[in-house]
């Protein structure tokens, strides 16, 4: 089976419980998965995977955390051919850019040559159990692009 990475950057555990719920159902699958903080790992370390996948949230106006700028800046200059990426992340409808995190990396992914596996997960703070289908559909989907 597959090897999936996903590297997360979570404020409050929101976008941690996110990552872990992609994992687990991935792991359901059969795939190997490694969950690591985005500050813990170095953005190169997706050319080893099948599967990339970055979970985010968004900072205040529509800003990347602090902590994840790095590896998303350094995600731009990979050539990820052949592995297959998604996104996913938390944020608040409050603010203007609602999740604009997920999109900038959309596009951070879309310039590696890697293949989308599924549309991004948006979550509204914390996931309900809507969240959760959709997160778990979104793992079927990004693990059934593998191969």
């Amino acid at each position: 089976m597959a090897l999936a990475k996903i590297v997360y950057a979570s404020m409050t555990g929101n976008t941690e419980e996110l990552a872990d719920i992609v994992a687990k159902k991935l792991e359901d699958l059969g795939h190997t998965v490694e969950v690591d903080e985005c500050t813990t790992v170095d953005a190169d370390e997706f050319q080893d995977v099948d599967i990339a996948i970055v979970a985010s949230y968004t900072y205040g106006d529509g800003d990347l955390p602090d902590e994840i700028v790095d590896f998303y800046e350094d995600l731009q200059d990979l050539d990820l051919s052949g592995k297959v990426y998604g996104v996913v992340g938390s944020g608040d409808t409050f603010y203007d850019y609602f999740c604009k995190a997920v999109d900038d990396f959309e596009l951070a992914f879309a310039g590696t040559g890697a293949q989308k596996g599924a549309d991004s997960v948006k979550v509204d703070l914390s996931a309900e159990d809507e969240d959760i289908a959709n997160l778990e559909r979104f793992a079927e989907e990004v693990a059934a692009k593998v191969g």
